[in-house]
């Protein structure tokens, strides 16, 4: 039996399940010229709806699905320019008293090395992370009321804040009631994430056998509730691997078409988690399995359906992939991960108390480096959560073009930032080299002159300005 339309808590359901599979089973594919001609036609204004990207996932042509990505990469550059956002996750906790079968974190997996980090042990791991150059952290935490409430991630957020010079903090943290989630933001969150996991009802309820987790309407409700708490920021995403992709991916279009008609926003993010194998969890492999192609078409819909949007890829995924795909929409990626609590100030890994498994290990050092090697400027800016360029402000601006005029300047910066600090003497000048050649692109800007102005307070020495 499917949850109804009208949760315990008086909130409407965001999705549908029904309405996703009627539109699933009568998506017929797009013949070549068609679709051709659609794509042609997209814009950040003109985005995918939610049918047409039922026919597109539908359609098998690779000339269509050549034109998607050259559309998709044309869509996010006419937003955000060539600009890459870089950020780590933070682990504070592994603490949790779900049991999702997929999970390392599940409370019955009695071979769980069990970490939650004080407050001052989280300042550690952000100071380390401070020096290697990230000025933005998502905090994560596994779900344990007497634990890792939200007075608890509060303290860290103040704590973080307070001793170190991180400019944003966004939490990845359990659904909470709205006077709890007014907690976190009053601490200084920035974007709160949280993932659906799979918007497939009785899918949800086999993954989620027990916990508050199981409860699908509470999890769907929360962005609701987190933005009438005064967030303006939220992410959103759905862990491919555990049912139809196609399905998932209609469902978070969906979900953000939803918050853009009921708050005025889309969310901010949208991440592209896909199945990895987590310790001691019993689901070893993905139930509905997702190629690495079929990866690439979930990125370059999202971007055309939701095009403000950032879209995350993080280093579940393999280097040569992450590196495809920001060729073709994605916008935002993490670097030198690590999935356990106290994972960056220690010297080894500990498996026993991750999340998941990592595929992509490289550290920032290069990922810099490559995303130059691309042709693209790596971006360590925190700028819109600080003047509030957040919300329906920030998704108008997306959809006009204005973003981009912030995103090359406050890119240019904060890359000129790192590589002052960095201590690689090669890397220094090949990240000053690409702010040089960047800065080309800012003549007949109306900012170019304060850039300049700017740019060398930076490179002498300076730090933490922007647009």
């Amino acid at each position: 039996m499917l949850p109804q339309n009208k949760p315990m808590n008086g909130d409407l359901l965001p999705v549908s399940a029904e309405e996703i599979s009627r539109l699933l089973e009568g998506a017929a594919p797009f013949r070549r010229r068609e679709a051709l001609s659609l794509l042609g036609s997209l814009t950040p204004r003109r985005r995918l709806t939610l049918p047409e990207a039922a026919r597109l996932l539908a359609t098998t042509d690779p000339m269509v699905w050549e034109k998607a990505a050259a559309m998709a990469r044309s869509v996010r550059e006419e937003i955000f320019g060539r600009r890459i956002v870089l950020f780590a996750p933070l682990y504070l906790s592994n603490d949790c008293v779900n049991n999702c079968l997929y999970c390392g974190f599940r409370q019955v997996n009695r071979e769980a090395r069990r970490i939650t980090l004080s407050p001052a042990q989280a300042v550690r791991e952000a100071r380390f992370l401070e020096k290697k150059g990230y000025h933005r952290l998502l905090l994560v935490s596994g779900e344990n009321p007497g634990k890792t409430d939200a007075e608890y991630l509060a303290q860290v957020l103040r704590a973080i804040y307070r001793e170190t010079g991180m400019r944003i903090l966004h939490v990845n943290a359990a659904p909470m009631p709205e006077e709890e989630l007014a907690l976190l933001k009053e601490a200084g969150a920035g974007v709160y994430q949280v993932f659906q996991e799979t918007y497939h009802p009785q899918t949800y309820r086999e993954m989620h056998p027990s916990g508050p987790k199981a409860d699908y309407a509470w999890r769907l409700t929360c962005m609701d509730r987190a933005l009438r708490a005064g967030f303006r920021d939220v992410g959103i995403g759905a862990l491919l691997g555990l049912y139809d992709y196609r399905f998932e991916v209609l469902s978070v279009i969906r979900h953000a078409e939803f918050l853009l008609e009921t708050h005025g926003a889309f969310p901010h993010t949208i991440s592209v988690p896909r199945f990895k194998r987590a310790f001691g969890a019993p689901l070893t492999r993905p139930p509905r399995p997702v190629s690495d192609r079929e990866f690439e078409k979930i990125v370059i819909v999202y971007r055309l359906a939701v095009p403000p949007a950032g879209v995350v890829v993080s280093t579940r995924e393999p280097a040569a992939l992450r590196e495809r795909v920001l060729d073709i929409g994605a916008s935002q990626i993490s670097a030198g991960s690590k999935t356990d609590p106290g994972g960056y100030t220690q010297e080894a890994r500990h498996a026993d108390s991750e999340q998941f498994e990592l595929d992509d290990t490289r550290p920032i050092e290069e990922i810099v480096r490559m995303i130059l090697g691309r042709g693209y400027l790596p971006s360590l800016c925190t700028s819109c959560y600080r003047v509030d360029r957040t919300g329906e402000t920030f998704t108008e601006m997306a959809t006009d073009g204005h973003i981009r005029g912030f995103c090359l300047p406050n890119a240019l910066l904060t890359l000129a930032e790192y590589a002052v600090a960095a201590e690689d003497p090669r890397l220094r000048e090949e990240c000053l080299a690409a702010v040089e050649e960047g800065t080309k692109e800012m003549e007949g800007s109306p900012l170019a002159g304060a850039f300049a102005q700017k740019l060398a307070r930076v490179i002498a020495g300076e730090k933490d300005l922007f647009f």
